[in-house]
């Protein structure tokens, strides 16, 4: 082909079927020569980035030091993450030895409409109900649901996610409270920014979108806990360590708080995403949580559409090929 000499190879590592059925098909439109392996990259399988400047990675799988000093070694100076999280990769660390890392952003649209999915499913007692359903236990709840309008948000974050979860609360009439250090103006919806602790004391509803850094990691811990509202509801679909789950497992089973709706959760890592229902799990905590009848749990899912996956692809070619070219032309 004539311009095989422009072809960019770049490997993608941790990809499942469906992300690298999109992986192929983009890929060639950009003239991109995909190197696909569903092994989440290690120091183990660094070599088969040889070739390869520019490597996109999953969010399911910790980046060791030494993975990224063999992927340094074998020429490999940036990782594209199919996240928009940061917390699997030390990216100092990278930055320091010469690669650079970037996120993806993708339609905030799934996460914000899974996080609205799971209040409503939290305020109407949505997994016991189906739960005695499965049972064919068809009579009403001793708990009656409660309704949106009547209740107050708390939204913990207003970045692009955050944002569209402000969006769609609009239309339900509740009161919304938001905390963020950079607040944002959403025209149409009223939305009053506080101090967390206020947040946290006027909420019956607290929801999470802020990224995971050491300043944020157990941002909800047992004191903060302990600030909310009795029969306050926590979501969070945005990162486990968010919450201290030890300190939630204690409000949650002394009565004091509603309830939970958990998209992720602490040392989900090599637990979500995988089959284990021939396998011991080993966490204790997610056990327990699962046993509560108030306590919702998914496996790292909201992210997961149609949509957010074709951009997410689509956004870590586009974020290689960018490098690519900036490198080659100065």
């Amino acid at each position: 082909m004539s311009h095989s000499d422009k072809t960019t190879r770049i490997t993608m590592y941790g990809c499942g079927p469906d992300e690298a059925v999109l992986f192929r098909e983009l890929a060639s439109g950009l003239g991109v020569q995909p190197a696909i392996t569903d092994a989440p990259v290690s120091e183990a399988n660094s070599e088969l980035a040889s070739g390869s400047r520019c490597i996109s990675v999953g969010h399911k799988t910790r980046i060791t030091h030494a993975t990224l000093r063999a992927l340094g070694k074998v020429g490999v100076g940036y990782i594209s993450t199919r996240s928009i999280g940061y917390n699997h990769i030390d990216v100092e660390y990278a930055d320091s030895i010469g690669i650079r890392v970037e996120n993806v952003s993708y339609s905030p649209d799934s996460v914000a409409d899974y996080t609205l999915m799971l209040m409503l499913m939290a305020i109407r007692d949505a997994k016991a109900i189906v739960r005695r359903t499965d049972m064919h236990d068809y009579r009403l709840s001793d708990v009656r649901g409660k309704e949106l309008r009547d209740l107050t948000a708390g939204v913990i974050g207003t970045g692009r996610i955050g944002a569209a979860v402000l969006d769609r609360l609009r239309g339900f009439g509740c009161r919304i409270l938001a905390h963020d250090h950079r607040p944002v103006d959403r025209p149409g919806v009223a939305v009053e920014y506080v101090s967390l602790d206020e947040l946290l004391r006027r909420s019956d509803l607290v929801t999470l979108h802020t990224p995971l850094t050491a300043a944020t990691h157990h941002l909800l811990n047992g004191q903060r806990l302990a600030q909310m509202k009795e029969g306050a509801l926590i979501v969070n679909t945005g990162r486990g360590g968010l919450i201290d789950t030890k300190a939630l497992l204690q409000e949650l089973e002394n009565g004091r708080l509603g309830g939970a709706a958990l998209d992720v959760v602490e040392g989900e890592e090599g637990i979500f995403y995988a089959d284990y229902r021939d396998k011991p799990i080993e966490s204790k905590a997610l056990l327990r949580m699962q046993e509560l009848p108030n306590v919702l749990i998914s496996p790292h899912t909201a992210y997961y559409t149609d949509h957010a996956l074709r951009d997410t692809v689509e956004n870590s070619l586009t974020n290689c090929l960018t490098f690519e070219s900036r490198n080659q032309h100065g």
